[in-house]
């Protein structure tokens, strides 16, 4: 993974690892790796590393069982909130960076129409 200077490593981390989740890739009830492999698979610091199960939990995507290591909450209404929520900001993001470029909504439904016909 490919770091952006511009933003904290722990929330590139934890973004990357709620995509996982959002996209079913981690399903719920799944057990994360532990704090030193997250730190390994990332390169990350094993603090940052600590930080990012933090914050996952503090967003209840996840829990630790003591002893038994972090595993993704079984609330699939959270991830499915998360979900849609990363698909509207995705949205917003598009849709921000085509007005920036000069492109009204009508010309937007264009673009996106002849992308999916090139599928």
């Amino acid at each position: 993974m490919q770091f952006n200077p511009n933003s904290p490593i722990w929330l590139q981390v934890m973004t990357d690892i709620e995509t996982h989740i959002a996209a079913g890739h981690i399903r719920p009830g799944d057990k994360l790796p532990g704090g030193r492999e997250l730190a390994l698979t990332y390169s990350i610091n094993p603090n940052t590393a600590s930080r990012v199960y933090q914050e996952l939990e503090k967003a209840g995507l996840c829990g630790t069982r003591r002893g038994m290591g972090t595993y993704v909450t079984e609330d699939t209404g959270r991830i499915a909130a998360l979900r849609q929520e990363m698909a509207q900001n995705a949205v917003r993001e598009f849709l921000k960076t085509m007005e920036d470029l000069g492109i009204h909504r009508d010309e937007i439904m264009q673009y996106i129409q002849k992308g999916e016909s090139e599928k």
